[in-house]
């Protein structure tokens, strides 16, 4: 789960630099979003998670030993946490496919007041 962690972490961070140059580019620094580091899961025992952040704003990325992928969120911090879409790892299109709408989902409501 580690190792997969850490490669979904990477795809993240690449899909995120063109959002990141832009929003400086533009000098908007305040929609800046944070990616976490790769994190043992607080819910699950073999599990590991990261997380995107901006300002109150969440979204957390769980793999799972068993070979899934639970995206969690988009949500804000104090609220429940949800919803989730879980996809195989070995499903690369479909991760794919849920990789780019939840992190447009996500980075939508992050820079919506």
């Amino acid at each position: 789960a580690w190792t997969r962690a850490e490669a979904l972490h990477g795809e993240v961070s690449r899909g995120l630099e063109g959002y990141q140059q832009a929003i400086a580019k533009a000098g908007a620094s305040q929609l800046e979003v944070e990616l976490g580091p790769v994190r043992t899961d607080e819910k699950h025992v073999r599990a590991v998670e990261f997380e995107l952040a901006r300002g109150r704003h969440r979204a957390l990325f769980i793999v799972k030993s068993r070979g899934e992928v639970t995206l969690v969120g988009p949500f804000r911090t104090g609220k429940a946490e949800g919803p989730c879409q879980s996809v195989a790892w070995d499903a690369r299109a479909d991760l794919d496919a849920a990789l780019g709408a939840f992190l447009e989902k996500f980075l939508e409501e992050a820079a919506t007041p």
